[in-house]
């Protein structure tokens, strides 16, 4: 299925998922889609691994944890922020390293405190290599940490390869 991509969402300078000047994280870029699914490309390196040539699991669920968690920022036009609750992951397939990898999150159902999600990992033959569903409570940003947007350089980083489109 080809997705229609309407927007991108910030990086941050030292996130492990969206950081993009940490050195041992895995800078992925987030895509919202024509259906406010988000979308993220990445590519985990030896750094990443648990066996030899494997992206470690813990790892595969932090990436479903925060693309899910980020998901709920495409429905307001405010930033919304969620504080995870419960996460639950299955894994299907290994999860390749040195090879660009696609994350799927989406709220299903939410309410003023709360909302759900569930998100997918896919490989790059189109294999759901990991699912999960998630949890999270909804958290003004100020009451989960003291943030300064340019100190931790939240902003959208456009790319050239940034796609218009993406192919899951």
């Amino acid at each position: 299925m080809i997705h229609k991509i309407t927007g991108k969402q910030n990086n941050s300078k030292l996130c492990f998922v969206c950081g993009l000047k940490n050195k041992f994280g895995i800078h992925t870029h987030f895509y919202v889609t024509e259906n406010k699914e988000l979308i993220g490309l990445f590519t985990p390196s030896e750094e990443h691994q648990s066996y030899p040539g494997r992206l470690h699991g813990g790892i595969a669920s932090t990436v479903l944890d925060e693309t899910i968690g980020r998901a709920i920022l495409n429905r307001y036009e405010e930033e919304v922020w969620g504080v995870t609750v419960e996460l639950n992951v299955k894994f299907k397939k290994p999860l390749p390293l040195n090879e660009e990898l696609k994350v799927i999150g989406r709220i299903t159902s939410e309410n003023s405190r709360m909302f759900e999600g569930t998100g997918e990992i896919i490989l790059k033959n189109g294999e759901v290599a990991a699912t999960a569903t998630g949890k999270y409570l909804k958290v003004p940003l100020e009451k989960i940490t003291d943030f300064d947007i340019e100190e931790n350089e939240w902003r959208i980083v456009k790319l050239d390869s940034d796609p218009k489109e993406i192919e899951v």
